[in-house]
């Protein structure tokens, strides 16, 4: 189920006996802890009826034995078993290991759960493993080996609009005066991530407050990686070839103290990425937001415009010489030198010559 789903059936029908959490996703498993414990302890209770042992130093038979025994101090209690992942074999080749599991301690939890103690509620907790890529596999294992737990959640990454939807909501909330180009350059800099969002944001209102309109220089002095944009205006002035303005913004990041070799990863990815886009025949900043996607690249829709005007300014054979030249630029910083900064300016004098 959804974090959604999990919120409306707990306040419909009140907590379950046992859940599984997967997936890495931290702002909504935030959500979903609190409102579990509201849901199941009482104020008074929760000094005492929360438990937490991590499964990588506690054997998972002896949490179901915690689980069992009945606490003197809190009539009602929520034990979170954390890194879920470390409970399982070295190997799990099938389904049906995970029937006969020996001594790793799911038979226990599959006794446990055909008779729960009352007034107790089990959460096994694995965050540590994504729903894509080289992690998905890993993911199903420790879903079979748990299998006995019906109740699943699943905390997925959240997609581009509803980040944009949540940043909004969270901004109105705390009172933040928030324009479309800040909120944009919020989302860039903090990658999507809802717990990022929610933490910046906050950042933000302690800062700014309601009294003014919160600014991209507010954005940029709090948020990391915010300086990402700042970067960007440096590619569009290399693909105008517009040498001044190019060297105006190398000095506001080199004065900024913005790590040299960092931003010249930046500018590679963004050439890169350009170039791919090219050479795919993509059109449209929706297109090429697609395509990356399809590919396992994260890519939001300012990123996606941000690469479609790289397109646009830059030939293939202009990207291709860029990159070259950011080649030899990173080669350059590693090493012995008097300054990065000569480095990046004779990149930006190479790359705006006529």
């Amino acid at each position: 189920m959804t974090p959604e789903q999990f919120l409306a059936r707990l306040a419909k029908n009140g907590p379950e006996p046992a859940y599984l959490f997967l997936g890495p996703e931290a702002y909504q498993r935030e959500r979903c802890r609190k409102a579990l414990i509201e849901a199941a302890l009482a104020a008074e209770d929760r000094d005492n009826g929360l438990s937490r042992h991590e499964l990588d130093q506690m054997p998972l038979a002896a949490a179901v034995d915690d689980a069992r025994s009945l606490s003197l101090f809190a009539p009602r209690r929520v034990i979170w078993l954390g890194r879920a992942e470390a409970a399982l074999p070295r190997t799990l080749r099938s389904s049906a290991d995970a029937e006969n599991p020996g001594d790793t301690g799911a038979s226990a939890l599959a006794s446990y759960l055909r008779d729960p103690a009352p007034g107790t509620v089990l959460v096994i907790d694995c965050a540590r493993f994504d729903f894509d890529g080289e992690d998905k596999a890993k993911l199903e294992r420790v879903e079979t080996f748990y299998g006995a737990v019906a109740a699943k959640v699943e905390f997925r990454p959240i997609a581009p609009e509803a980040a944009r939807a949540l940043a909004q909501k969270l901004a109105k909330d705390a009172g933040l005066r928030l324009g479309l180009t800040e909120l944009a350059l919020l989302l860039e800099a903090t990658g999507g991530e809802a717990l990022r969002i929610a933490t910046e944001i906050e950042k933000l209102r302690l800062f700014a407050g309601p009294s003014r309109q919160v600014t991209a220089a507010d954005i940029a002095a709090l948020v990391p990686d915010a300086q990402a944009t700042t970067i960007f205006v440096l590619v569009a002035a290399l693909g105008r070839g517009d040498r001044m303005r190019a060297l105006e913004v190398l000095d506001t990041l080199s004065r900024e103290g913005e790590y040299m070799p960092l931003a010249l990863t930046f500018l590679a990815t963004q050439f890169r990425w350009a170039l791919a886009a090219r050479e795919a025949g993509l059109r449209g900043a929706g297109q090429i937001q697609s395509h990356f996607t399809k590919l396992g690249a994260r890519m939001w829709p300012e990123r996606a415009r941000q690469v479609e005007q790289t397109v646009d300014a830059f030939s293939r054979e202009r990207l291709e010489r860029a990159l070259q030249k950011l080649f030899e630029a990173d080669r350059a910083l590693r090493d012995a030198r008097p300054d990065d900064r000569i480095v990046m300016e004779e990149m930006v004098l190479e790359l705006t010559a006529r």
